[in-house]
């Protein structure tokens, strides 16, 4: 009777100790990340809704301390990347893709790369190979993709605006504002359903804590997000919200599988610590730079909708 009370004496303890410091499964302070997400999704729909330009250049910022991040991680791991002529065409594929369409956006990368290459070579020959594809790389995983965003803003038939919306808030200024929510819901829903059901991984070697449950919690999340946005903000009908929804998760999820895989590649854990609750910039950026390019091509297909 003593033995059993001795062998069962640590055990009550032990799960005592467990619920005083519970530890989540998706490894996240999800207050800390859903103040701080919504923070930001304020004021980027601010500028996006009253200001354009502003939204453009706050897209710009984010895509810098981005890029900022994986220099830093690069230069960690002993790849050296051409900051320079990278930080330019940083700065300048966001605004070609507003002011010029998808044209100025294809020629500002193609510019911004072959600037990679010049710049690089005049530096010298060790380790430019290595060089050369971490800067295009880079170029074509933040800027370049998330353009694409800034790109739905721009008016071929007419002016492109540099102050407020002269004729109101346009179709595309509404078709970013979903594509904001519908990552959002992805990441929220799925940190919920994950978090609590979540048993079966999606690719434990990239990513132990992304699983399918939390897959699943996503895309019922952007589901229902996605046909209420589509019904009362787009003006479609209600499947567009689903085709929408269904297609940015499965992107946003690349997205943040790709990051994860570069981040085990580096052998760290966060890009930084710069925001609460989401670790780096990129780790935040990671869903909305894949979404964006998908958003694009789904918003142009169920136009006629």
């Amino acid at each position: 009777m003593n033995q059993a009370q001795e062998s069962s004496g640590p055990r009550v303890r032990r799960r005592g100790k467990q619920r005083e410091n519970p530890t989540p499964k998706a490894g996240r302070n999800l207050p800390a990340a859903t103040l701080s997400g919504v923070g930001m999704l304020v004021c980027v729909l601010g500028g996006l809704l009253f200001l354009p330009l502003g939204f453009v250049l706050v897209t710009a910022t984010f895509a810098i301390f981005g890029v900022w991040e994986i220099f830093r991680a690069l230069e960690a791991s002993g790849t050296r990347l051409p900051i320079v002529p990278v930080m330019v065409g940083t700065v300048a594929m966001p605004i070609a893709a507003y002011f010029g369409g998808l044209e100025s956006l294809l020629f500002a990368m193609l510019v911004s790369s072959v600037a990679v290459l010049l710049w690089r070579t005049l530096e010298g020959a060790a380790g430019s190979a290595r060089s050369i594809f971490a800067g295009v790389f880079t170029l074509s995983w933040v800027p370049f993709l998330i353009s694409f965003a800034t790109l739905l803003l721009h008016t071929p038939e007419g002016e492109t605006p540099i102050g407020l919306w002269p004729d109101g808030i346009p179709p595309g200024a509404w078709q970013i504002a979903t594509l904001l929510l519908l990552v959002v819901a992805n990441d929220t829903f799925g940190y919920l359903v994950g978090a609590s059901l979540g048993k079966h991984p999606m690719a434990p070697k990239i990513s132990p804590k992304k699983t399918w449950e939390g897959f699943a919690g996503s895309i019922a999340g952007a589901v229902i997000v996605g046909v209420l946005a589509s019904v009362f903000v787009l003006g479609k009908p209600w499947w567009v919200g689903v085709v929408l929804a269904v297609g940015m998760v499965a992107a946003a999820t690349a997205g943040d599988l790709a990051e994860s895989m570069v981040k085990r590649e580096l052998g760290i854990k966060d890009m930084s610590s710069i925001l609460p609750g989401h670790g780096g910039v990129m780790d935040r950026l990671d869903s909305i730079v894949f979404a964006s390019p998908a958003a694009f091509i789904l918003f142009s297909a169920v136009a006629g909708a």
